[in-house]
């Protein structure tokens, strides 16, 4: 039965049977058939990444977690198993992931596939640094174990190779050892996108670093942010019963947007507001604070279903990376073109990654830009044109966050991609695992 599925973004939508196979059996049949199938995790990927040509399968019956050395911190567990999950059972025994993206409704084998990375990303690096090893099966069937060290190749493209290498099993993770369950944050103003980059530059050694940026500001007041640092709090800087409960938190009530929001909503005076306002809350809040994990980690999860804030046309996500000495002028294009346009985005994010090589993640050394556009005609002309800055200042952009990117354009941001792309076709993977996005960008 085909099903309309959707992608966190809820643009594009495409019919696709979905199967939920119980079974290794059961997916070895998917592959074989040929069809075009590809895995999906919780559905956390913004575009149609995860969205299969003809067939997606289900990884929800793939959930168990099957064993962990506390003498090491490997945690070995299926692909289907939710980071949520992870956290729930880890953290108040001490444990905490080593990388993790904005919302812990996603699952292990979406976090490999896509290779997410973190405000931890200049330190400890994206997915694949935290994955000892993985089980994949491939378009024939067979059952591979990958790692750095076994089947190399495999595993290095299959950690940012959006589900096209093969299906993702099984893996084991390593989590970090932490004390608390509590992060000790400074909040750090910058007037200016100038003084944001040297906020992040004069804090390399903070574990984590990310920034809030107000993309509708323009003049004198252009990337004007929040940089938001963060630790692992120790006990002893906690008050009152959390000293003496370190790994216990307080459990709050979440909001959630009931309906869809009317497409006027969200528009050039309200965001305007939302971000001064924001800013100004920011300023209130600078210097130290003690903050629990979920609020620093994944605060929009406090909202179920805050997609529906876009609207029912749903959203498009753009996050593209910058090589470091292009970042700062290729951000004040890219800030100032978006000011112009006036189709600001209220969860501008700004992230400064470190070095990575691989075969085709995501990540390179320099500053990553996420934004979210409501669904409008306006909305892809603007997109098109910042497409256009990356492209002039050497960047690349995140499959995982695209829904509509020109293949194009990909290829000329990323000779990875049609290395990828070949390696697919020779390795037989090209007919068996496809997925609505490696169509449209000739993967």
């Amino acid at each position: 039965m085909r099903t309309e599925l959707q992608g966190w973004g809820r643009f594009p939508t495409h019919h696709s049977h979905l199967e939920a196979p119980r079974s290794e059996d059961e997916i070895r049949r998917s592959l074989g058939a040929g069809r075009g199938v590809v895995a999906r995790g919780n559905g956390r990927s913004y575009g149609d990444s995860a969205l299969g040509r003809v067939a997606t399968l289900s990884t929800r019956h793939f959930n168990r977690m099957i064993a962990f050395d506390p003498e090491t911190g490997i945690l070995i567990l299926e692909a289907g198993a939710l980071l949520g999950d992870v956290i729930a059972a880890f953290l108040p025994r001490g444990w905490f992931p080593l990388v993790t993206p904005g919302t812990r409704h996603v699952t292990i084998g979406g976090m490999i596939a896509s290779d997410v990375h973190g405000k931890n990303h200049h330190k400890d690096g994206a997915m694949r640094a935290s994955v000892a090893w993985l089980d994949l099966m491939t378009a024939d069937g067979a059952v591979l174990r990958c790692a750095p060290t076994e089947n190399e190749t495999l595993f290095d493209l299959t950690c940012g190779g959006m589900g096209l290498t093969g299906v993702i099993l099984r893996a084991a993770i390593r989590l970090r050892r932490v004390e608390s369950a509590w992060i000790e944050q400074r909040m750090l103003p910058a007037a200016t996108l100038a003084q944001a980059i040297a906020i992040f530059e004069a804090n390399h050694e903070a574990t984590y670093s990310v920034a809030w940026i107000d993309c509708l500001a323009s003049g004198r007041a252009l990337g004007r942010s929040l940089v938001m640092l963060g630790e692992h709090a120790r006990p002893q800087a906690l008050r009152d019963d959390y000293a003496l409960r370190p790994l216990d938190w307080p459990r709050k009530r979440k909001l959630t947007v009931p309906l869809d929001f009317p497409s006027w909503a969200l528009n050039r005076v309200t965001l305007r507001a939302f971000n001064a306002l924001y800013y100004r809350k920011g300023l209130a809040a600078e210097g130290r604070s003690i903050v629990d994990w979920d609020s620093y980690f994944y605060p929009l999860d406090a909202i179920n279903n805050w997609n529906r804030i876009y609207g029912a046309k749903g959203f498009a996500q753009y996050q593209c990376v910058l090589p470091l000495a292009a970042s700062e002028a290729g951000l004040t294009e890219l800030l100032a073109t978006i000011a112009a346009a006036g189709t600001g985005s209220f969860l501008a994010v700004l992230k400064r990654f470190g070095a990575q090589e691989s075969a085709f993640s995501f990540p390179m050394e320099g500053y990553t830009l996420a934004l979210d556009f409501p669904v409008r005609r306006s909305t892809f002309a603007l997109l098109d044109r910042l497409d256009a800055i990356t492209l002039a200042h050497g960047g690349r952009f995140y499959l995982a966050k695209d829904s509509r990117m020109e293949a194009a354009t990909l290829h000329a941001a990323d000779p990875r991609a049609a290395q990828f792309a070949e390696w697919r076709r020779s390795h037989g993977c090209a007919a068996a695992l496809r997925s609505q996005q490696s169509e449209r960008l000739d993967l």
